[in-house]
């Protein structure tokens, strides 16, 4: 239940702090006093579109605060703000909203800030506002299907159909991609597999043209290059010399003994030119003058220049990332065709197991629907339309997350055949139908408080007091709050409020005050009578409240 309100700086509310009990809760005032703004603060905490112009003139920003007490039992709130991350309190809701002057919100519960989306989804488990508007909703399938789905218990079957179906609609969005992916890919598998082929037929390895570059150039010389190590190593032929300075020195060497290390680098280095020598040898004998091995290099390396030029490459290892491209193209093919296999599996089984879904939700509102309409039409006939018909229609439908019916509420206020109710209710018979859908749904839904907002308009005399009556039993079980300008209705409230508007200080301000004993029954006499208070309308409001008082 709404606990109480603390309102700053909105529209003509400077400040206010106000508390509400249970049960069935009065709204009145006059037209213009405030109601509307009253409930569009309210509407604030429940996620409504904000803006600047909700701030008082003169005011920095403005903040509605709603504090709520909420059934400890309620598991299903407690887990949406656990999930949230907002704390449970013990079932004690603070819900805060601020609005600065650039039209920007901050939304907080307990203190903890959350996002607008998750304070609307919050508000739909603490609070119904039944404005004057929202009477259309009655033309609303929509709407209609929600109500007669709650009547029938539907929530854990409608739960499982909307997630069968939002399955459904991920394996199709899948399926949808890799079939494009594929029509894409074989569009250009010709093409894929050719270059494919080429660049495997090519057999590249790494370092591959850096090794032909080099062997191309020592062909191309091959005559220059054996001419010079053959030059090398005659020069290297005659070094015996070095074995005579070696026996001299060492002849000498009792008398240096520096001498002797001279010795062995003599012999370090007679060493060393006898493996340069082998080494030059060797070389010069691996050196070809082969015109078919030149011929077949530069052969290799037109083939590499043409296919780095022809795939925009400057390495072997850049064609080589190519081919394997391609290569993953041509295997993707064949990968895809197994996963679009495997997706229409996927799909062919989902597809089942929703039809099969909305086949059991629609056995159920087919059980349901008879019932249901039996019970509103009871509720309508209790409102005096004593010759009016009510019925829901069930139509098959195209597939989705709430199952495969559409569905029509059809009405009759004069016994004739009904018909779709958005085509032949008036004003006071939307009033009554949409009254008495409320009630039902506060038998099915917990929710805690329901606001109506003047859903009598359209009525009067003994209809006005049934709806009292109705609205009055809803609150046995729940805490309501009716704004009406019907006496009939204010009178059967647990507790009355009237809202005014004044002058203070030169400025217009609303506000919100309890009233009970003499100011009660004078307010129900205003609403009776109208400006001019009659003796008459006293003790017809006195009759009234004394008449819902026993």
């Amino acid at each position: 239940m709404l606990h109480s309100l603390h309102i700053r700086n909105y529209v003509l509310i400077d400040s206010l702090d106000i508390s509400f009990p249970e049960g069935l809760i009065i709204i009145t005032g006059q037209t213009g006093a405030g109601k509307s703004i009253l409930l569009g603060a309210l509407s604030l905490v429940t996620g409504a579109k904000a803006d600047a112009s909700a701030i008082s003139q003169g005011a920095d920003n403005c903040v509605v605060e709603a504090e709520f007490d909420i059934n400890p039992e309620n598991e299903e709130l407690r887990g949406f703000l656990s999930d949230n991350e907002v704390d449970w309190d013990n079932g004690h809701l603070i819900v805060r909203r601020t609005v600065n002057a650039s039209g920007r919100s901050r939304c907080f519960v307990n203190d903890s800030p959350v996002q607008i989306g998750t304070l609307s989804a919050l508000a739909s488990h603490l609070i119904d506002i039944h404005s004057q508007h929202q009477s259309l909703l009655l033309n609303d399938r929509k709407f209609q299907m929600s109500i007669l789905d709650h009547y029938a218990g539907n929530t854990g079957a409608l739960e499982e159909c909307r997630n069968s179906w939002k399955r459904l609609l991920d394996i199709r969005t899948r399926l949808d991609e890799a079939r494009e992916n594929l029509r894409s890919l074989s569009a250009d598998r010709d093409y894929n597999e050719a270059q494919f082929r080429q660049l495997e037929a090519a057999k590249l390895r790494e370092n591959e043209l850096e090794e032909l570059e080099t062997e191309q150039q020592q062909l191309s010389n091959a005559e220059s290059i054996k001419e010079g190590l053959g030059s090398a190593f005659s020069a290297l032929e005659d070094y015996a010399s070095l074995k005579e300075v070696k026996r001299s020195l060492e002849h000498i060497a009792r008398f240096i003994p520096s001498l002797e290390d001279i010795c062995e680098r003599l012999d370090s280095a007679r060493i060393e030119l006898d493996d340069i020598k082998s080494t030059l040898e060797e070389m010069n004998s691996k050196v070809s003058m082969s015109g078919e091995r030149l011929e077949q290099v530069e052969d290799r390396l037109s083939l590499l220049y043409s296919l780095m030029k022809k795939h925009g490459c400057n390495t072997v290892s850049e064609l080589i990332a190519i081919r394997e491209k391609y290569s993953n193209a041509l295997f993707d093919s064949d990968s895809l065709n197994e996963k679009i296999s495997e997706l229409q599996e996927q799909e062919r089984k989902e597809s089942s197991h929703h039809e099969k879904l909305c086949r059991e939700l629609h056995d159920r509102r087919s059980d349901a629907a008879p019932e249901f309409a039996a019970s509103i039409l009871g509720s309508l006939r209790f409102l005096e339309l004593d010759n009016s018909r009510f019925d829901v229609s069930l139509e098959p439908s195209k597939p989705d997350g709430n199952g495969a019916d559409s569905i029509t509420f059809r009405f009759s206020s004069t016994g004739n055949e009904p018909v779709d109710v958005a085509k032949c209710a008036s004003g006071g018979e939307i009033s009554r139908i949409m009254l008495c859908l409320k009630a039902m749904m506060a038998r099915f839904q917990e929710m805690p408080t329901l606001i109506f907002d003047e859903i009598d308009t359209g009525v009067s005399g003994s209809v006005a007091d049934k709806m009292g009556s109705m609205i009055c039993s809803m609150g046995k079980d729940m805490q309501v709050f009716s704004i009406t300008h019907l006496p009939q209705v204010a009178a059967k409230g647990d507790a009355h409020y009237v809202v005014s508007k004044s002058t203070e200080g030169g400025k217009t301000v609303s506000g919100i005050r309890s009233v009970s004993g003499e100011e009660r029954i004078m307010e129900i006499s205003r609403l009776l009578s109208g400006a001019v208070i009659t003796a008459e309308a006293i003790a017809n409001a006195k009759s009234l409240l004394e008449a819902n008082a026993q």
